[in-house]
């Protein structure tokens, strides 16, 4: 049998048979508890996972104690209602606009994009591409309110159906 490069060229290409006893032994740290030594690969009882949010499962602990203890997950925060909030309007002339609807959907602003100024498809597209993108990360929601008018909602902020209807018609006047 070859050794070193050989070998391992020979594996790749099928030539030889790869051995796991040829490989290092896998390393498990242990973890103090009590009296007894634990390995920390796998929790003695498993981790529920109905309580969390949109399939996050949660990662073992890496400090000494119990690895299947409870992992803290933050909770959304309430819905609150429209009225009285203020909708930042975003007229984007180049893909740069971008960075000012994110800061503002990041802040819990619902944020307006009107496409009616944009005259280039291709900006349009990836405007549309890149506000899809925001508030799927976000777990906001993006619908469209007039033609090439949309509203973007963060996940905390649900927007009334009159009020998009009148966001709507702005929209429509200003263009």
């Amino acid at each position: 049998m070859a050794s070193g490069f050989m070998r391992k060229t020979m594996i790749f290409l099928g030539l030889d048979d790869d051995e796991l006893d040829d490989y290092d032994p896998v390393y498990e740290p242990e973890v103090a508890v009590g009296s007894s030594r634990r390995y920390q690969s796998e929790p003695s009882e498993p981790v529920p996972v109905m309580d969390q949010p949109r399939g996050i499962r949660p990662l073992a602990r890496e400090s000494v104690g119990d690895p299947s203890g409870p992992v803290s997950v933050p909770r959304p925060r309430p819905v609150v209602a429209m009225p009285g909030a203020k909708v930042h309007v975003v007229t984007p002339e180049r893909f740069a606009d971008a960075q000012d609807i994110g800061d503002h959907f990041r802040g819990g602003q619902p944020v307006v994009l009107d496409l009616h100024t944009a005259d280039d498809p291709g900006l349009r597209r990836r405007m549309i591409d890149f506000c899809s993108g925001l508030t799927y990360a976000l777990y906001g929601s993006i619908e469209k309110i007039a033609d090439q008018v949309f509203l973007l909602s963060p996940h905390n902020v649900e927007v009334s159906s009159e009020e998009k209807r009148r966001l709507g018609e702005q929209a429509a006047l200003r263009s």
